[in-house]
Parts: structure tokens; sequence; C-alpha cells
């Protein structure tokens, strides 16, 4: 085990994350602006890409790394049968799901119950489909509808903060059931659809576009919230939800409804829009 997954079980995680949630959030010109430039030469961060791509325009270090993209920067994919990538990221994993199993990395899984929480919720998915997109810094953090659904409940699911990288999502056993998150059920017009917002250390908030902020302080329960009947329906392709700093986004579909993109394959490079799986006939 490396040092650095090593240190994952012994940190302070939510310690850990809530300095850097203040930090995130402070409006001091020098902090932001020095964060804010050690983040993008580190990684690489295209800012050409940005609504706003002047780096001294963002007030916050949390402003800059939420930004939005400027009309365009992303394309839909143009087959309507098409369910499309939440994020821009890395595929981690994807594939079937295997009598209720989800495969993490060599010698890792996890059950679709412990992902969301709930035995009933996962039945749907015993047979299904994911999708496991990690959002690394220099990621545009905003998470898109991968089809056109009606939201149901979320589900706060309370946990650990390891580490998503690669070399803890290959050592933690089930690594992202055991890490705080927040289930999104959505009824869609081929059934049930679950997608899975997955914090990490230093990722110490997820907002969406229908509430606000969803997780901007730690619980030791699970919180359920029950959205049926309020009409609230996200479209193919439309912002759903946006990282206070990078994660990973799971999505998982029901069994026999769609064919995951054959040339999807584990650390491939993805972007927003692009063709995450296609319906059948």
């Amino acid at each position: 085990m490396s040092l650095v997954t090593h240190l994952t079980y012994v940190l302070p995680h939510r310690a850990l994350s809530s300095l850097a949630r203040r930090l995130a959030y402070s409006d001091h010109p020098r902090l932001s602006a020095w964060l804010i430039d050690t983040v993008t030469r580190k990684f690489g961060v295209d800012l050409t890409e940005a609504a706003q791509p002047d780096a001294r325009h963002y007030r916050t270090f949390n402003s800059f790394f939420t930004r939005e993209l400027r009309p365009g920067a992303r394309a839909v994919d143009p087959d309507p049968q098409t369910l499309v990538m939440p994020a821009d990221g890395r595929i981690s994993q994807c594939g079937p799901i295997e009598a209720g199993r989800i495969f993490q990395a060599k010698g890792q899984s996890f059950t679709a119950e412990q992902l969301l929480g709930d035995a009933r919720a996962a039945e749907p998915f015993l047979h299904g489909l994911f999708a496991t997109v990690y959002l690394s810094p220099k990621d545009y953090h905003r998470v898109h509808m991968p089809w056109t659904g009606t939201l149901r409940e979320t589900v706060h699911v309370p946990g650990r903060l390891f580490s998503v990288g690669p070399a803890a999502v290959a050592r933690v056993p089930g690594l992202f059931a055991r890490n705080e998150r927040l289930v999104c059920h959505f009824d869609t017009s081929f059934g049930p659809m679950a997608v899975v917002m997955v914090g990490a250390l230093l990722v110490s908030g997820v907002e969406t576009v229908w509430s606000g902020e969803e997780i901007p302080h730690y619980g030791d329960s699970i919180t359920t919230k029950d959205y049926r009947g309020a009409g609230i329906t996200l479209e193919r392709f439309s912002e759903m939800a946006r990282f206070n700093y990078g994660s990973t986004v799971i999505v998982l579909l029901p069994q026999g409804v769609a064919e995951l993109e054959p040339a999807l394959c584990a650390e491939a490079g993805v972007q927003l829009g692009q063709r995450l799986a296609r319906l059948k006939a």
C-alpha cells in the first residue's frame, strides 16, 4: 500500500475537508489568486473553454473551480437515442452490473445496495449497467443529465472521505460505497436512472440545480428527500449538479434498456456530451 493510500485511512477526513472548504470560499484576494494560479499551472487547466477565461475574475477558489463553460465548448451527441456522458473526466470503470455487484478495480467491487444505501432502490439495477467517471482537478466540475428525467428523490448517504485517485481506488475496498455521496433517483422514459455524486478527500460539498447545497455539513444518518409531484424534470445534457471540488459521478441504468458505447474502457478520457450508451430499439 502506498504512503498516500495508507494516510487516507488515518487522516482526519472531515477536519481536512472543512478546512479545504473555508479556503475554497475565502474571498481574500491574495489567497484566492494563489490557489487558482497553483491549480491552473499544476494541472494544466484550459481557461479558454470557460465562459469567463480571465482567472482574475474569480473572487474565490470555489467560483473558479465550479466555473461555467462558454457556449459551444461541449457538443451533445447528435443521435437522439443516446445517453450522454454526464461530465468531463476519465472512465474509472464501466460495464455490466453482475448480480448486483459493481466493479471498482482489480480485486475490488461493491454492491448496488451498498452504493445507493437501499436494497429496494437497488433492485432495478441488479443486472443493469454502470459507468464511473472520475473528475480530476483540471476538469469542468458541473454534472449534466445523461438522459431526460424527472427527479423522484435524493438520498444523502454519510460516510468517509477517502481520496478517489487511482491508487486509492485500486486499494481501498468498496471505496465509492464508503465515501459520503448524494444519490439522485430519476424516472425516465425507459425506467429508473440513478446518478450518484461521490464525495472525496477535500471535497466538502455538492450543489444541485433544484435545491442548492445538498452536502454543506456532515451528517451521521441517511437523509432522504422526496420530490414526487414536484415536477422537477431535467432535459438530456442540461446541468443537474456540481462538485465544490473534484470527485466522481456514477450512472446506473436498469437491465436491458441500453448498450454502453463499445469504445469506452477504463482510463479513457471523456467529455461531457459524448456518447455514453444507446437505447435499445
